[in-house]
């Protein structure tokens, strides 16, 4: 389902927070500061830390930057401002302005978003931290005693350490779901093609991004939530908001749902509630 092509904006994006060439550099005698996690929160406290003249150590296992920069706020941001511009053109009528059918080329709006990508990488870059007095450690840190992490093969030991290593998508545990395929937001933004037709499980703010941004680049969206609204840790009237908007962007939102189980159903995938 999902394609991450490996063009120039991939290449660049990958050599600034995953650089297959990168070498470790040799652990320093006592690092008052070990961070794991090179996300948001791990790249600030690294940053911080050796600005105030810390010795300081960032150790990331995938890629840096995290979320908020490879599969979160950067590319959902983009495609979302793809849908705003898709919608307004096709509300342009009502100022007076004609335009014919507007379609979403959906390759090129996905190559502008590794553009975009690329592009702020560099600023979390494993290259832009070691300039900055970082020992950047790229590998999966272990701890090994009370005040040592073992990354490949090395041992870094610490006076203090702050644990940053982030969350993961949570998968329901919905029978048949594994095997028809799904996407998370670690692989949406991998697709090479628009979906037809796109059911989002989850009704939080990265759920309402997802069906909205997809509604509007021209998919046939279906967003489900098992609680009886939307955004369910948000202000309730807000959540009527976003509701009554994702509907007039012709989302399908279906709040207080139980999902029985995913059937295969010829290429796609059939929800039973």
């Amino acid at each position: 389902m999902a394609d991450r092509a490996l063009d120039r904006h991939e290449a660049a994006r990958r050599a600034h927070v995953a650089p297959p060439d990168w070498r470790n550099p040799a652990p320093a005698g006592r690092y008052d500061l070990v961070v794991l996690g090179g996300g948001t929160a791990g790249l600030v406290s690294a940053a911080i830390a050796a600005g105030l003249g810390a010795r300081t150590a960032l150790v990331e296992r995938a890629e840096l930057g995290g979320d908020c920069l490879n599969v979160g706020c950067v590319p959902s941001k983009a495609l979302l401002a793809v849908g705003r511009a898709a919608a307004a053109a096709r509300d342009a009528a009502r100022f007076g302005v004609a335009t014919g059918p507007v379609e979403v080329d959906f390759a090129a709006a996905m190559e502008r978003m590794r553009r975009l990508r690329a592009g702020i990488a560099e600023h979390d870059s494993a290259e832009r931290f070691r300039g900055l007095g970082v020992d950047v450690f790229l590998g999966e840190g272990r701890f090994t005693g009370s005040d040592r992490v073992e990354v490949e093969g090395a041992t870094l030991v610490f006076r203090r350490a702050v644990l940053a290593t982030g969350s993961r998508p949570a998968v329901p545990p919905i029978p048949g779901l594994s095997d028809v395929g799904f996407l998370t937001n670690e692989s949406v933004f991998d697709l090479a093609e628009r979906p037809a037709r796109l059911a989002v499980i989850g009704g939080g703010a990265i759920g309402c991004e997802l069906a909205q941004a997809f509604a509007r680049m021209g998919s046939r969206v279906t967003l489900l939530e098992t609680g009886p609204r939307l955004l369910p840790r948000d202000d309730p009237d807000a959540a009527a908001v976003v509701a009554a908007a994702l509907s007039r962007d012709g989302v399908d939102v279906r709040t207080g749902i139980r999902i029985e189980r995913v059937e295969p159903a010829d290429a796609a995938a059939r929800l039973a509630m």
